[in-house]
Order: structure tokens, then C-alpha cells, then sequence
């Protein structure tokens, strides 16, 4: 919750504070930190005892699956999109959206999680769907304040609550279903492909030319504002220990 709250601050800052407005190639950051962080805890993990005791105890073995068959390679692609989009619409909608609201709409997330696990004829019974109404009305009731939002930011948000569930069905097969991957592991191969998705993005909607652009007057941490970056840089470290910590409690618990 710390983790999540956290990074929508930080998301919310980089578009309002900082005027980073370019949620693609945020999202982009964000990725590439995911990236890069998972291949340092395999680093980690390889080089030492003592090391991969520490995070052992921490995530658990990570038993990585380096050779993939070409039916995961296609589910692992297509999990990448629905995570990429996913992000990269959530920090679309912060810019149309206030904290408050979207904080409200994400606790929506369970209930559709359970509508989406129905519709795949799933067995989910009644008194786990009566336990996730509290939920809904806890969050709304502890975030509630401005809930300001344009017609534009309601669709972002309401599109955002989808692919969020969407992300945790799916993530819950990859990690408990036929491949069995550790959350470590299936971050280790979703997020490149997911970081060179949002960079696509970012180009295309013309964020890279923009930053160019930008880049010496008012962007680079040595001639520009230098809180730009470190407020881009804090968020996506934040990405990273959130993704973590959603595809492990996914996988010990379920996609509720």
C-alpha cells in the first residue's frame, strides 16, 4: 500500500511539480529500472553465498527458466503488453485525474480481479467476494478528498482499473500455472520487452522530441532542474520494489 501510494505521489509530482509530462517515456524509466534491477539481484544471487542467503530469506530461491518454449515466450509477450499498457495508461490518466480519485477507482481493482476470475469459470466463493467490499469501501473511505477528473481521465482511469485486473489474472497463471516462474524471474522477462513497448510509445506520441528538445534548457540534471530526474529516477526505484512485492504476494497468495 506504502509502495503504491508512493509511486502515484511521485507520478503525479513528475507531471504537476517538475512538468515531466510524458507518461510513455516514464513508464520507459520506469521499465528500465525494473530491468536493470532484476539483473542485479541475479547478479547478486550468482555471485555469493552470503548475498543470495540475504535475498533468499528476503523473495525466496530464485530457480530462473533461462530457455523458454515458444507457448511462453507468447504468453510472456503478451503479459509484457498488458503490463505496459498498464502502466502507461495509469500515468496517462495522473495527468487528468487527482491522487485522491485515482487511488478511489484503483480500489475497484479486487472487484473486477473477481469479475474477470467468474467470467474464466473460476471457483471463487461468496464469502471472498462479500470480504473484498470493505476493502473497496476502506480505500475509498482513507483516500477520499479532492476527486477532481476530466471526461478524459475518467475513461484513462476506468481503462487503467481494467488492465490492472487484467495484469493480476495473468500474473497469477504465469507465476502459479503451467510455467511456474518466480516473481523475480518473470520480471526478469517481461520487463525488457515492456520497456522497449513504452519507448515505442513514447516516440510515436512525439515525447522524445519533446524531451530533446527540452533536454539542455530545462531537463539535464547539470544544466537544467536537476529535481527532474531524481523525482523520475525515485519513481521508477519505487517501480521496481512495487512490482516485486505485488508478483510475490501474487504468487504466495492469490490474485486477490
Amino acid at each position: 500500500m506504502v509502495n503504491n501510494i508512493g509511486i502515484t505521489v511521485l507520478n503525479k509530482a513528475s507531471f504537476a511539480w517538475v512538468d515531466f509530462k510524458y507518461p510513455y517515456f516514464l513508464s520507459f524509466v520506469h521499465m528500465a529500472l525494473n530491468t536493470f534491477g532484476t539483473q542485479m539481484v541475479f547478479k547478486l544471487t550468482d555471485s555469493t553465498r552470503q548475498s543470495s542467503s540475504i535475498i533468499s530469506r528476503w523473495i525466496g530461491e530464485i530457480n530462473r527458466k533461462k530457455v523458454l518454449n515458444q507457448r511462453a515466450k507468447k504468453m510472456i509477450f503478451s503479459f509484457s503488453f498488458i503490463f505496459s499498457m498498464n502502466i502507461a495508461i495509469g500515468n496517462v490518466s495522473l495527468r487528468h485525474v487527482s491522487v485522491n480519485f485515482n487511488q478511489v477507482m484503483r480500489s475497484l481493482v479486487p472487484a473486477v480481479t473477481i469479475a474477470m476470475g467468474l467470467l474464466m469459470k473460476k471457483d471463487i466463493s461468496t464469502t471472498r467476494q462479500l470480504a473484498v467490499l470493505p476493502v473497496v469501501v476502506g480505500v475509498a473511505m482513507a483516500t477520499f478528498g479532492d476527486m477532481s477528473y476530466t471526461a478524459l481521465g475518467l475513461v484513462y482511469t476506468v481503462f487503467c482499473v481494467l488492465l490492472a485486473a487484467a495484469k493480476v489474472v495473468a500474473s497469477g497463471e504465469m507465476l502459479t500455472g503451467e510455467l511456474k516462474l518466480h516473481p523475480v524471474d518473470l520480471l526478469g522477462h517481461m520487463a525488457p520487452l515492456a520497456m522497449v513497448q513504452c519507448l515505442v510509445f513514447s516516440y510515436f506520441t512525439g515525447e522524445v522530441a519533446d524531451i530533446c528538445r527540452r533536454w539542455s534548457a530545462e531537463i539535464s540534471p547539470f544544466t537544467g532542474n536537476p529535481m527532474v530526474l531524481t523525482v523520475v529516477v525515485v519513481s521508477g526505484i519505487f517501480s521496481f520494489t512495487l512490482n516485486i512485492c505485488s508478483l510475490m504476494a501474487n504468487k504466495l497468495t492469490s490474485p486477490l
